[in-house]
């Protein structure tokens, strides 16, 4: 399943600046991880958009542009089409290579060639709904999240950056689904800090499982569960850099938890739900993102609209609300640092618009950049 994708008026991006991986996040999220490696601004930078293009309003495939690394301003440069429902995006650790979700009823992922634009291939991830997906570290196998079917799977990728079929399918049977759950719904899978484990985060069954990964054959095998409070519907996880604790935004209760990690054995401990400084309206957490140097912490906060920012203290192990700041858009689904960690790029799926702020490393405060860029339902920003 391969071949050419149309792009209206736009040039290939550049070759690799450096050697594969140099410049390229190396944490599981490409769409977003936190953990930047050090790089100056060198001129515009690409920027992937993600959408619905099953929906009123929706965009028709990847939405592309560049963004300025010292001001922020984005500029559109077309569409990359050929992919729908494109809701999220992640990039391979060498930089070639970007895959997108097909959120359909039959759920798909796909591949794309940076350097000419070419669909490499498309394959089932066996399950509907897939709202989430993210590359190994060590390149060769790509994580997806079934959110309609509460399933997580696993493809190989093999040496061009194509997909194989699928080597893994598991559906998170138990524990029953929390309350106003009618099912399990896989939300997140990402890899843990110590490479070895995969975890996966599910809304419908409040629960994030670990499993270990074969990274031969592509296997999973379940070792241990964590279970959120009833009712949290937990949505999005990310590490600290020091590897021992993670964070857990809890889509349904409006709460974030700091939680401890064994990455010897891969269990994940949930500590007690804090506020999001949403206030006392309806509010869905979305996303949450760690600074490089372990400091700041920042959560998405759909309904409040806004950006809450946390200090980040005793070595990962405690969450400090400082304040929020408004997104200047409406309900941010998705944030993302650029490569370098100077700007964060706020996704704000029903005002179709991308918000870019300036990120103050010393305090970790946030300020808009200029004018939001309009894209249609945005829901998912890749800068790179």
């Amino acid at each position: 399943m391969t071949g050419a994708v149309a792009v209206a008026g736009v040039p290939a991006p550049a070759a690799p600046r450096s050697a594969p991986g140099a410049g390229v996040p190396a944490a599981p999220e490409a769409a977003g991880s936190g953990r930047q490696p050090a790089r100056g601004p060198s001129g515009p930078r690409p920027l992937y958009l993600g959408t619905y293009t099953s929906v009123a309003g929706g965009g028709s495939g990847i939405g592309l542009a560049v963004y300025d690394p010292a001001s922020g301003a984005v500029t559109g440069r077309g569409t990359l089409t050929g992919v729908a429902d494109p809701s999220y995006l992640a990039l391979h650790p060498d930089g070639r290579t970007l895959y997108a979700v097909d959120e359909g009823r039959e759920g798909a992922v796909t591949a794309v060639r940076l350097a000419d634009r070419r669909v490499l291939g498309t394959r089932s991830t066996g399950g509907a709904g897939p709202c989430h997906l993210s590359v190994h570290p060590g390149g060769r196998w790509l994580l997806t999240a079934n959110y309609q079917s509460g399933s997580v799977a696993v493809h190989p990728i093999d040496r061009s950056g194509g997909l194989g079929e699928r080597t893994a399918l598991v559906t998170h049977s138990s524990p029953p689904p929390g309350p106003g759950q009618q099912g399990p719904h896989a939300h997140q899978f990402v890899t843990g800090p110590d490479g070895g484990h995969v975890l996966a985060v599910d809304l419908g069954t409040d629960t994030v499982y670990t499993y270990r990964l074969d990274t031969r054959a592509g296997g999973l095998t379940e070792v241990s569960r964590a279970r959120a409070r009833p009712g949290a519907g937990p949505r999005h996880l990310t590490f600290h850099p020091g590897g021992r604790h993670a964070y857990l935004a809890n889509e349904v209760d409006d709460t974030v938890t700091v939680c401890a990690y064994d990455p010897r054995t891969g269990r994940l401990s949930i500590g007690e739900p804090q506020g999001t400084g949403s206030g006392p309206g309806t509010n869905y957490p979305a996303q949450i993102l760690v600074t490089a140097d372990g400091r700041f912490a920042y959560l998405a906060n759909r309904g409040h609209n806004s950006l809450a920012r946390y200090a980040v203290e005793a070595d990962g192990a405690r969450l400090r609300l400082l304040d929020t700041v408004p997104v200047a858009g409406d309900f941010p689904r998705q944030i993302a640092f650029s490569p370098d960690g100077a700007l964060l790029f706020a996704a704000n799926q029903r005002s179709g618009t991308v918000s870019v702020f300036r990120v103050d490393r010393a305090t970790g405060a946030l300020r808009l950049t200029g004018e939001p860029f309009a894209s249609p339902v945005a829901v998912c920003a890749l800068p790179l």
